[in-house]
């Protein structure tokens, strides 16, 4: 991989430099500040990267305005990004991962830890850029049908607060039990993802995906939260402050405004897209392995709310039928 490690401190950078050298076969360039990163992005002959180490504390510009500002290049967009830092408080964490960070690790960092992230991303990397040429491949006509598994948890991009599942799943694992007083998981589910799936080509769905992203961003505007899609037409979200969410009120909060939207398929006909929300599951006392229970509850109770809903329609038209 082609890693760009960016810190004000030089001892750090040195120790980066002997890391990367010591775990396998990378090239490591290396910006004493953000200002100097971007000098060295912006430049035509760089070739590109495959992974990103920031600090968040930096003079001039932190990492966390150096992780928005390249997330805006589109060769960048889901780059994988690592935050190196000793800022440990909550409010550095859940700015660094809505501005776009992948991944964030305490200083001082443990090797064995640093070396178990850095493996993780490159096979991030390779399974990305698998996903997105499979995504993206409709958009040339002379290239054959490309086919997105209805599972796959597709990265979205240019959305308030939305961010890449794992993202999703490394914040759940940086929240402590303090942090998380207040703080609730809930999800929607598209109605009938399956059959848009497999009616929509690839690209077209991955635009579903995204329309329906924005406009359950633009419903939960005013409050704190970050929000993930996590394949199968679900939508994670984690919100702060004490707010308690209606579900029921949210939904149809999204529903209307989904009615509003005019969404079309290539053929121009139009997609009757609708949400279905699970329960909101309280964060509080929970840690570990239990966290991540409880984001799988919230998902799964969403997408039961869904397949209710479906089997509420059938049952509706078979009344009154005999056998």
């Amino acid at each position: 991989m082609r890693i760009l490690a960016v810190d004000d401190d030089p001892i750090i950078l040195e120790l980066l430099t002997q890391f990367v050298m010591a775990i396998g076969d990378h090239d490591l360039t290396t910006a004493d500040s953000a200002t100097e990163a971007l000098v060295v992005l912006e430049n035509p002959n760089t070739p590109e990267f495959d992974c990103f180490l920031f600090d968040v504390q930096m003079p001039a510009m932190d990492g966390i305005s150096l992780t928005r500002s390249v997330r805006s290049m589109a060769t960048y967009a889901d780059t994988p990004i690592l935050m190196l830092t000793a800022m440990a408080d909550k409010r550095y964490v859940d700015a660094a991962f809505a501005a776009g960070a992948t991944d964030y690790v305490t200083k001082p960092f443990d090797i064995a830890e640093l070396t178990a992230r850095v493996t993780m991303v490159e096979g991030l990397v390779e399974s990305r850029r698998e996903r997105n040429r499979k995504i993206f491949a409709t958009q040339n006509l002379a290239e054959p049908e490309a086919h997105v598994e209805l599972y796959e948890p597709i990265s979205i991009y240019d959305v308030e607060n939305v961010i890449d599942y794992m993202a999703m799943e490394n914040y759940v694992e940086q929240l402590s039990r303090s942090a998380l007083f207040g703080s609730t998981t809930f999800a929607f589910t598209i109605r009938e993802a399956l059959q848009f799936h497999q009616s929509l080509s690839s690209f077209e769905f991955y635009s579903l995906v995204s329309d329906v992203a924005e406009i359950i961003s633009d419903t939960l505007e005013g409050h704190q939260y970050l929000m993930s899609y996590a394949g199968n037409g679900t939508f994670v979200c984690i919100t702060e402050s004490g707010w308690r969410p209606d579900m029921a009120r949210l939904m149809d909060a999204v529903n209307l405004s989904l009615a509003q939207t005019e969404l079309y398929n290539n053929k121009g006909e139009r997609l009757q897209a609708r949400v279905s929300a699970g329960q909101a599951v309280r964060l509080i006392w929970k840690s570990g392995a239990s966290l991540m229970d409880a984001m799988a509850q919230a998902h799964a109770s969403a997408e039961d709310a869904s397949m209710a809903f479906e089997q509420s329609k059938h049952d509706f038209w078979q009344m009154g039928q005999t056998a």
